[in-house]
């Protein structure tokens, strides 16, 4: 506006400034030695022109400038308009949704109370003196893993009953002491093997002997394996070992809950007896186990020293021994809990110390957590290492180099930094261990191997097709690999393994030194991080049961 103003303040003059200009002129000619062909008259015409153009010009903009403004204030209401439009419509959907969701959860809670109603009426209910009950077991969610404060809340009722809602026949099996189905009917419902493990300490509570009961399950721990079967690589066997070791957890998790059951009525001299004649039995074919072979996930380690923790008869053992099969079970995540039942808490740092040595520094890091010896053991050094030994393994030499080896070592080293990674994360290291450059280095690996992979694909040759008239055939090629054999191929895992979905860290160091294996979750058998100079095995960090 200001420009305006000052344009048509210049505009204006122009009548001053052309009369100043005639007084000039007049007197020039006043003062001429020649005469001039150019007359005032002439001048006076031309400026008077170019006034009436730029005042004419000048009225045009005005005109212009009003009528863009007019248009921006409409459009500024349009769009305000607008505005609250969208703003009414949303709320509107907010409070529809809102209805939407108050009617479903009414829906659901209606169905849910018919349905609790209904499975009280028709459950199995067995009970001390055989009288039914209230249900004192609230139904849970398969994906819903135990923990204390979960399992405080699974209480007998005032006469004593137990309820298993969701899977009454645990109580049955349990109460006909029947081990053998028992196993059946947790290997045909594995897929719900977290719901199930909830409610196994409860159905334990109606076998006339839990101890017992559970010790005739582990008939089959090694009976299975035959003469020349490979047990590490059977996984009908892997699911009964893992079984045997949950169905032992579930009774540490029944002893330790005095309002369910007294444990000194429960291992008594004579159970005790028998568990250390099956430890007996066990322990010399734990003599074969190596410990880079286990990569730290021994099932048959495991499964004797929980044996031992859950009988309490671990006293009766040297403890070198159990020492040395502590790095054995170093990924299991029950490891810290198992050393504290076991009195080897002040054998804990000699145990890192293995792990280290042996290339295990993931391991490591994890027991000084749970153990608190981080300021022995500082968790960055440890995991720095790792990843320069994982860079180092197998160096490929520049003349011999091939792309398969080239490969591998990529693969062993993008195994490393995800693994790295991890800890950080659960270990909460981003101050003390940036993660920016190992980021970038996973997805710089990531992209090679993806390239390579198309180029190999592009590369590979492919077979030629018949002519599209059908006369003949292009000349055969005999040197081409087919794509597919001629028998369908048998998946090489028949038997699904015991899924965990949860990645696990070590618990703390807590007063109670009693197992505390109610946050357990169901079974994985991944490949351990292992050693990358002997193994080979790539790590994933979660922890496995």
């Amino acid at each position: 506006m200001d420009n305006t103003n000052s344009v048509s303040t210049l505009i204006d003059c122009t009548t001053s400034k052309i009369q100043q200009l005639q007084k000039a002129f007049a007197e020039l000619e006043s003062h001429r030695a020649v005469t001039l062909n150019l007359k005032w008259k002439e001048l006076e015409e031309h400026f008077h022109g170019l006034e009436k153009s730029l005042k004419r010009r000048f009225h045009e903009l005005e005109s212009q400038e009003k009528e863009f403004e007019s248009r921006t204030v409409e459009a500024q209401k349009l769009l305000e308009k607008r505005q609250a439009a969208v703003v009414a419509k949303e709320q509107a959907s907010l409070e529809t949704l809102q209805e939407k969701r108050d009617a479903a959860i009414y829906v659901i809670t209606t169905a849910r109370e018919k349905q609790r109603k209904v499975s009280t009426e028709e459950s199995s209910v067995v009970t001390d003196d055989g009288q039914g009950g209230p249900p004192s077991v609230e139904e849970k969610p398969p994906d819903v893993m135990v923990s204390e404060s979960n399992f405080e809340e699974m209480k007998s009722s005032e006469n004593g009953s137990i309820e298993v809602m969701s899977y009454p026949q645990l109580v049955k099996l349990c109460e006909q002491m029947d081990s053998e189905g028992l196993h059946k009917f947790i290997s045909d419902n594995r897929k719900n093997l977290a719901s199930i493990r909830e409610e196994i300490p409860l159905a334990l509570r109606a076998a006339a002997n839990p101890a017992l009961f559970v010790l005739e399950s582990l008939e089959d721990f090694y009976r299975l394996e035959g003469p020349n079967m490979d047990g590490k690589k059977d996984s009908n066997l892997l699911g009964v070992r893992r079984t045997c070791i949950m169905l032992m957890e579930c009774l540490s998790i029944l002893l330790t809950n005095p309002d369910l059951v007294s444990a000194s009525d429960v291992i008594t001299e004579e159970v005790k007896d028998l568990a250390e004649a099956i430890a007996e039995e066990w322990k010399p074919k734990l003599d074969a186990l190596d410990m880079d072979a286990s990569n730290g996930n021994s099932l048959e380690a495991h499964a004797f020293l929980q044996l031992l923790a859950t009988f309490g008869i671990a006293s009766g053992f040297d403890e070198e021994e159990l020492f040395r099969l502590i790095p054995m079970v170093s990924r299991r995540r029950q490891t810290a809990d198992l050393c504290r039942s076991l009195g080897l808490t002040e054998r804990m740092p000699g145990v890192i110390e293995v792990l280290v040595s042996s290339g295990r520094q993931i391991d490591a890091v994890n027991l000084a957590f749970a153990f608190e010896l981080t300021e022995q053991f500082s968790p960055v050094p440890l995991l720095k290492s790792y990843l320069k030994e994982a860079r180092k393994a197998s160096p490929v030499k520049p003349g011999n180099a091939s792309p398969t080896a080239q490969n591998e070592v990529n693969d062993r080293e993008l195994a490393a930094l995800k693994a790295v990674l991890k800890s950080i994360e659960e270990h909460k290291l981003e101050d003390q261990y940036p993660v920016d450059p190992l980021q970038k280095r996973v997805l710089q690996l990531e992209k090679a191997k993806a390239d390579k992979k198309r180029v190999a694909e592009a590369a590979k040759p492919q077979p030629k097709r018949p002519r599209a008239n059908g006369v003949g055939y292009g000349p055969r090629v005999t040197n081409v690999v087919a794509d597919k054999t001629f028998y369908p191929r048998v998946a090489e895992n028949r038997y699904p393994q015991y899924m965990y979905d949860r990645q696990f860290v070590y618990p703390g160091p807590a007063d109670n030194h009693c197992p505390s294996l109610l946050g357990s979750a169901t079974y994985n058998m991944s490949p351990a991080h292992g050693n990358y100079f002997a193994t080979g095995y790539q790590y994933q960090p979660a922890y496995l049961h």
